[in-house]
């Protein structure tokens, strides 16, 4: 019997191999340090094998990539001036290929299956964490919180505020019906109660915000396009004077306090300062990538036991510029924020275009999620994680050549020129 290739490399024919694969590497992601290289083989074997089905489709030109494979390149290079060159060597390499599968899962993908697998994906992660979950004793701000089955509650509550996030993206963006309305009612309240079972102010906030921003945009899209975008510009004035007035008026404080925090954020800042000194001494290319946060090395070490981490490992300066920055330099962040800002920029200015594509307001809900955190968590610039595949597979979308979609709810058409999917 013969399979016709479609059936694994076209977003409008792939819809249930697409479902499995972004579903299962979501619980990939999630726990991959549980299960180990078994769960990472598994999710290569979901995504490089369409590069052998079709790779022109798969993967399509790499110059339609010039400014998303430059930062995974950094990283690699970056091998020959680490500190610990065969730690950069071996996560590189595998950071570059985790990029390689997002891309692919960006031309074969529809944002349609991506959002309902997500979901899917996600109510089993959280699923397995109230099953196998636990309660943590947090050192810095003596307070016990649910993790679940990960080692930290943010990484709890990122999963938590993805599933509302990709809830409301089904009902509300794409309005799913029948059993898809059930299954994102159904992540979504549950997402909802490990959220708050986290205490995850980060999560918390920052999917407010985006929901926000979501709502406020849809509301804009019932104008023309000329009225959009003058919103677009009064909305983001309105917002950065009410954040500068909040903060004179120590409105920070006081919602930090509302999470049990303080003006310290529970000693992040002390360690941002710690992170702008370390990349202060390699301004240009920095010390490799994941070259700091190596057993052995005095700074690491010293910092590890100041924020009482046993394991010594899994950490990072909760920021995701300065630890770039730290890593590779000046020239990793720049870069870095290339792939950001045009990803959101690019979705955003698709949108205000055409109130009609849907995909590009679910992606740019997720890029504004990911840009939000990136000040305060580092989610986009590691292999196996959500928010890197997620970062990419919005950046990869819009890299691909566009064209006119036969699916409102975010499916993709093929290009006329062979190779490409919009």
């Amino acid at each position: 019997m013969k399979i016709a290739k479609a059936r694994f490399v076209n977003p409008d024919r792939n819809f249930g191999y697409g479902l499995v694969a972004v579903s299962i590497s979501i619980f990939v992601f999630a726990y991959s340090l549980r299960f180990g290289q078994p769960s990472i083989l598994a999710y290569y074997a979901l995504w490089l094998p369409l590069l052998l089905v079709d790779h022109r489709r798969a993967l399509g030109n790499w110059s339609d990539l010039t400014w998303i494979a430059p930062f995974a390149a950094l990283a690699c290079l970056s091998t020959f001036w680490s500190a610990a060159p065969g730690v950069t060597a071996r996560a590189s390499v595998q950071f570059a290929s985790h990029v390689v599968c997002a891309v692919i899962a960006a031309r074969t993908v529809s944002v349609r299956t991506l959002t309902l697998g997500a979901l899917l994906g996600i109510l089993f992660v959280l699923a397995f964490s109230l099953a196998f979950g636990q309660y943590n004793y947090d050192p810095l701000d003596g307070s016990y919180s649910f993790v679940g089955a990960f080692p930290s509650k943010n990484q709890l509550g990122l999963f938590s505020s993805l599933g509302v996030y990709f809830a409301f993206a089904a009902l509300v963006i794409l309005g799913e019906r029948g059993v898809w309305r059930l299954l994102a009612l159904a992540c979504g309240g549950f997402s909802a109660v490990l959220l708050a079972k986290s205490q995850s102010a980060t999560s918390v906030i920052t999917l407010v915000l985006v929901l926000a921003v979501q709502v406020w945009l849809r509301l804009a899209l019932l104008f023309s396009p000329q009225v959009r975008k003058v919103s677009m510009v009064v909305g983001a004035a309105l917002a950065i004077t009410a954040a500068f007035v909040g903060l004179s008026l120590g409105g920070l404080d006081l919602l930090l306090a509302a999470f049990g925090k303080d003006s310290t954020l529970t000693g992040r800042t002390y360690l941002w300062s710690q992170g702008w000194a370390a990349a202060a001494r390699t301004p240009f290319f920095g010390v490799g990538y994941q070259a700091y946060w190596v057993q052995g090395f005095s700074e690491a070490e010293r910092l590890w036991e100041e924020f009482y981490i046993g394991s010594r490992s899994g950490f990072h300066f909760h920021n995701t510029f300065i630890e770039v920055a730290v890593e590779l330099g000046a020239s990793g962040v720049l870069l870095l924020l290339a792939v950001i800002v045009r990803a959101f920029a690019g979705h955003l200015g698709r949108v205000i275009g055409d109130a009609h594509n849907k995909a590009s307001f679910v992606l740019f809900g997720l890029v504004a999620m990911f840009a939000v955190r990136a000040f305060v968590e580092v989610d986009v610039i590691n292999p196996y994680v959500v928010g890197s595949f997620l970062l990419f597979y919005a950046a990869g979308r819009l890299a691909a050549p566009r064209t006119v979609s036969r699916h409102g709810a975010g499916g993709i058409a093929y290009s006329s020129r062979p190779g490409h999917a919009a």
